[in-house]
């Protein structure tokens, strides 16, 4: 008996090829193609996507966007081509490009729906960037940038991207805030996936309310990758846990870019615990003589932590009394992170670790006798 094959199933066994050779081909995409020459062929407006995903995956990628660009000459050092869209159909050009290499389809991709991705950076350095947040980079079309976001070559870390420094410095703010919630708003709109990378966490005196806010109002998906805040991160890279069992339960972070009010301070000094003050170098005397005036002992151990993270990071160890003295003999500044209470004492034991170093030019304070006031550095 003969079997007879329709002549639908021909076909069918090419679909199969061609998943086939389609799977393979997203293997490549998820493997290291630096350098390898890949030509994109399709109608102007339907490969960007396409092209972005090639290119970053380190990709020589080249675009042709008729039939008449798909040329011998053209393909005679491409190694992969795919053809998106409409270009499956183009004949000549499949036909060139099977002569010298491997050649895939892609439909044309979904309209593209932009999105918002709030991403916290860390207090410095990208090794203390989740990986979340380095997905999220990976995957962005436009990286609106703060100056506190120290996290290395953002070009790198989202490669194709667009990148605007919209960063703040004390007292100058080049780009207003509702400046960049509609740069981040348009851009989004215009189908791009925006990551608004900020030091620290979005929710931590990072106006990040304001920005998902903003995105939820024009319609746009948004998510949060939370960072490792400043407020607990900085302190702990000088020794200073926020927390210990037996000395204090709780810890307050406290915005210092304006000064106390009286009833602020009577009831940070009532509650006890540790006080963490983010951005207030420049009310540094005001903040602690409103706690003093409130109550809180003179020699309350107190610190200036400052650059975290930095090469060049260093502390400055003395009490209530005597921290706004020494800070100005050291010329401290922004960005930096002060601490008041009892667990600044452990900054004493992070100083005897093994293969810690001091630094030139330390300010001595005092603390029940312990010498402070000592400049240190973070070894790796």
């Amino acid at each position: 008996m003969t079997e007879t094959q329709t002549k639908h199933s021909l076909p069918t066994v090419v679909a199969d090829v061609e998943r086939e050779v389609r799977r393979e081909a997203a293997v490549l995409i998820e493997t290291d193609l630096t350098g390898l020459p890949v030509l994109v062929a399709g109608p102007p407006g339907l490969t960007a996507a396409v092209v972005r995903r090639y290119w970053r995956s380190g990709a020589a990628v080249t675009v042709a966007a008729s039939p008449g660009e798909v040329t011998a000459e053209a393909c005679a050092d491409v190694r992969l081509g795919v053809l998106v869209g409409p270009a499956a159909g183009w004949g000549g050009a499949r036909d060139t490009l099977a002569a010298q290499c491997l050649v895939v389809t892609e439909p044309v991709p979904d309209a593209p729906r932009g999105r918002v991705i709030l991403v916290g950076a860390g207090p410095g350095g990208l090794e203390l960037l989740t990986l979340a947040g380095v997905r999220a980079l990976a995957e962005a079309d436009v990286v609106l940038a703060d100056r506190l976001a120290e996290v290395g070559d953002v070009a790198a870390l989202a490669p194709g991207a667009e990148v605007v420094d919209v960063g703040k410095r004390p007292g100058h703010h080049a780009v207003p805030q509702g400046k960049i919630e509609r740069i981040m708003v348009e851009r989004a709109l215009a189908g791009r996936t925006v990551v608004r990378l900020k030091g620290g966490d979005p929710y931590v005196f990072g106006r990040g309310a304001e920005e998902v806010e903003a995105a939820v109002n024009a319609g746009l998906p948004v998510t949060v990758v939370p960072g490792v805040s400043s407020a607990v991160g900085v302190p702990g890279s000088a020794g200073i846990p926020v927390t210990r069992r037996g000395v204090s339960h709780v810890f307050t972070v406290v915005s210092g870019h304006v000064p106390l009010e009286p009833l602020q301070a009577e009831s940070l000094v009532g509650l006890g615990g540790t006080v963490v003050f983010l951005m207030g170098m420049h009310n540094l005397v005001p903040l602690m003589t409103a706690l003093a005036r409130a109550g809180l002992a003179a020699d309350t151990p107190a610190a200036v932590v400052e650059r975290g993270f930095a090469p060049d990071q260093r502390s400055i160890v003395g009490t209530l009394a005597t921290l706004p003295d020494l800070a100005a003999r050291a010329g401290a500044k922004s960005p930096s992170v002060i601490v008041v209470g009892e667990v600044v004492r452990q900054s004493a034991v992070w100083a005897r670790r093994v293969g810690a170093r001091s630094m030139d030019g330390s300010i001595d304070g005092s603390i029940d006798g312990s010498i402070y006031g000592h400049t240190m550095d973070v070894v790796a």
